[in-house]
């Protein structure tokens, strides 16, 4: 599992070191939802940690994390943020690229 050097942080995360230990160990995290790149044409995708767990989806497709929340409404309002950064640095709606350029 990879992070995103500028990690988007959801306000209800205390202590997101923590969070990312706890990820990467693959500990329980019950209402943490990570955003992650999508590994197909979508551009983000929002998952649950709890199906971060899955060995098997672990080992086929190593997420790369860009940002955390605590819950999945602080998630989407992160992807909307995220998105809104986008088109005003770049007038474009290209998360991938904006990321993968920061």
């Amino acid at each position: 599992m990879k992070f995103h050097k500028h990690l988007y942080i959801g306000e209800s995360i205390k202590n997101p070191n923590a969070v990312k230990w706890k990820l990467r160990i693959n500990a329980d995290l019950l209402g943490i939802f990570v955003i992650t790149l999508s590994g197909g044409s979508d551009q983000l995708e929002i998952y649950d940690a709890v199906f971060l767990k899955q060995k098997l989806h672990r080992k086929l497709w190593p997420p790369y994390v860009v940002g955390m929340a605590s819950g999945q409404a602080e998630a989407m309002e992160i992807v909307r943020h995220i998105v809104d950064l986008c088109y005003k640095e770049t007038g474009t709606a290209n998360i991938k690229d904006y990321l993968n350029g920061s």
